[in-house]
């Protein structure tokens, strides 16, 4: 079975990001994949400086050890001026090649405006830096405020499927890239 971890890149409350991370972990897990969701929110984390330990920070080993342990990745951001959120930013920093080299990767980016693919490039070219596979299947929600219903599903039939698409993908792209290594 493989694992696939998710990583919400939002503090709020009520983060859309968080939403849709929580969505598609539901329908990879109804693919037969386990799925653990790190949630960024109750970890403390401190700012990247670079340093290979931070010993007053248990929650850095705990991020590196629980991704090094996966075989996929979900990267959900907000978008934050035009870019990916720096709360995903940091988390991916306090990472290495050891943690992140040759894990497939889907990428979700959400945004209060129109939808756009600029976090999803820019965490494109970070994961494939750090020498992770990023699926082509993306998902970008533009004017997240809308896209969900208020018992918390997907409100757009098509955007549904796109969730669905990401899914599989993830799950045998994962797949595939264990079985070959």
């Amino acid at each position: 079975m493989v694992k696939i971890v998710g990583i919400g890149g939002s503090l709020r409350e009520e983060s859309y990001s968080q939403l849709a991370l929580e969505l598609v972990a539901q329908r990879i897990e109804a693919l037969g994949a386990e799925v653990e969701i790190l949630d960024l929110r109750e970890m403390q984390l401190p700012f990247c400086n670079g340093e290979d330990e931070y010993p007053d920070y248990p929650d850095v080993q705990k991020l590196r050890n629980i991704v090094q342990q996966a075989d996929g990745l979900i990267l959900a951001t907000p978008e934050y001026h035009g870019s990916v959120s720096g709360v995903m930013k940091n988390a991916l920093d306090l990472m290495s090649f050891a943690q992140l080299s040759d894990k497939v990767t889907g990428l979700i980016s959400v945004l209060g405006g129109q939808s756009n693919s600029n976090a999803l490039n820019d965490l494109r070219v970070i994961m494939r830096w750090v020498h992770a596979w990023v699926i082509p299947e993306q998902i970008a929600i533009g004017q997240a405020w809308k896209a969900f219903s208020d018992d918390g599903k997907i409100a757009d039939e098509k955007l549904s499927q796109r969730f669905d698409e990401f899914a599989e993908s993830l799950v045998e792209n994962t797949r595939k890239l264990r079985a070959i290594a």
